[in-house]
């Protein structure tokens, strides 16, 4: 195994994992179990999963780095889930957050996606598009004018 996929499994363990699934489950929600499982939220659980793993696989195989702060893509990306949104791994676990409240009919996890929501969206707006303007200067601003930071255009 390269050092670089170690890293990248290591950081999607240490951040969305946490995050998405450890933090939900076992921290807000503890007694989930006890729960029904309301199986419209699959949808949600699974588009969130899925678009995760997309966003991971672009930084590793496009950026040649991971969704780590401490092991960032090398290359701006811009393909992939990228191209219709310059955030979507937090879109991506927004919506798995979001699936787990649906899944249990948890208000507690409603309220922690909120939370995230918010704590995303600081963590860009005062790191990560400061850092990617020093970075990659005239590439990221024009992708930045090309895509939105959200919701991209159909």
């Amino acid at each position: 195994m390269s050092w670089l996929l170690a890293r990248a499994l290591l950081a999607f363990l240490a951040l969305p994992f946490v995050m998405g699934f450890v933090m939900p489950l076992f921290v807000i929600e503890p007694h989930w179990r006890e729960r029904p499982f309301e199986l419209l939220a699959l949808a949600p659980l699974v588009t969130g999963a899925l678009m995760l793993l997309a966003c991971v696989r672009e930084f590793y195989v496009r950026g040649k780095g991971t969704l780590a702060p401490w092991s960032p893509p090398v290359h701006l990306v811009t393909s992939g889930p990228y191209r219709r949104s310059r955030n979507p791994m937090y879109v991506a676990m927004s919506i798995l957050i979001l699936g787990w409240a649906l899944a249990f009919h948890s208000t507690a996890i409603l309220w922690y996606a909120l939370v995230m929501v918010g704590a995303f969206h600081a963590r860009i707006l005062l790191g990560e598009e400061p850092r990617l303007a020093r970075v990659f200067g005239e590439a990221w601003t024009a992708y930045r004018a090309r895509v939105p930071r959200w919701f991209g255009r159909i």
